[in-house]
């Protein structure tokens, strides 16, 4: 791993990185030494690392949670290089949405392009970030919604050290394989108008989680409107199940 220059703000560090060729951000409480407790975090579909809601809650987390937290660019996103395929199937994707139109198997595809690397890249990334000294080899903790839990999803089943999950706004039933062997605890989030993920297929991978310990938040409001009080409850959660 290839630490970068790093910037200092509102008792927070956050430090790129390179591994191998995955760029991603780091982001711990100033000054402390682990073991910590790490996040990782999964960003939507056409966002990388740095999108708001990613920066917003990875530093809330650090500065009030105490924990490290890690995000990285998933393939054919951020400044990671393009892939023709994937931009062809994503583009008809929103073309589907937009005309409300069924997108099953385009989702089938573009899931199937992507999972497999992912799930390898973010299980060496959260080897490499636990051996720096102000993370450790403390529990792991996975927030994603959208892409981040679609991804996620299978993260969080293949991975034993995830202790953890916030997931949700997401629902596609290829997921369900992959939710079925899902057994930590699960904060799965919902919104109940969403445009993007119909209600009974979101409800029904909530169903499918194999957790024996899973809570269902469900909101008024589209895809984009998640209430901005659930980082309180994400927090309150992790600092349950991750100490």
């Amino acid at each position: 791993m290839r630490l970068l220059s790093g910037t200092s703000w509102d008792g927070v560090v956050e430090q790129p990185f390179m591994l191998d060729e995955i760029p991603g951000v780091l982001w711990t409480p100033e000054g402390g030494l682990g073991p910590r407790p790490l996040i990782l975090m999964g960003h939507g579909g056409g966002e990388d690392k740095r999108a708001p809601g990613i920066v917003a809650r990875a530093r809330r987390f650090a500065a009030e949670g105490g924990f490290a937290v890690a995000a990285v660019d998933v393939p054919y996103h951020g400044e990671r290089p393009t892939d023709g395929e994937f931009d062809r199937l994503a583009s008809e994707y929103r073309a589907r949405v937009a005309a409300g139109a069924d997108t099953a198997a385009l989702d089938t595809a573009l899931y199937t392009l992507v999972v497999g690397p992912t799930v390898a890249e973010w299980q060496a990334v959260v080897t490499a970030v636990q051996r720096l000294d102000r993370v450790g080899g403390g529990p792991v903790g996975y927030w994603g919604v959208s892409l981040g839990c679609a991804l996620g999803m299978a993260f969080v089943a293949a991975e034993p050290r995830v202790r953890a999950a916030v997931l949700g706004l997401q629902g596609a039933p290829v997921l369900a394989g992959a939710a079925a062997h899902v057994t930590v605890p699960v904060q799965f989030l919902v919104q109940w108008d969403d445009e993007l993920m119909p209600r009974a297929q979101s409800l029904a991978l909530f169903d499918a989680l194999g957790s024996a310990e899973k809570t269902l938040h469900a909101h008024p409001g589209g895809h984009g409107d998640l209430p901005r009080f659930e980082m309180d409850d994400s927090l309150r959660f992790f600092s349950r199940h991750l100490g």
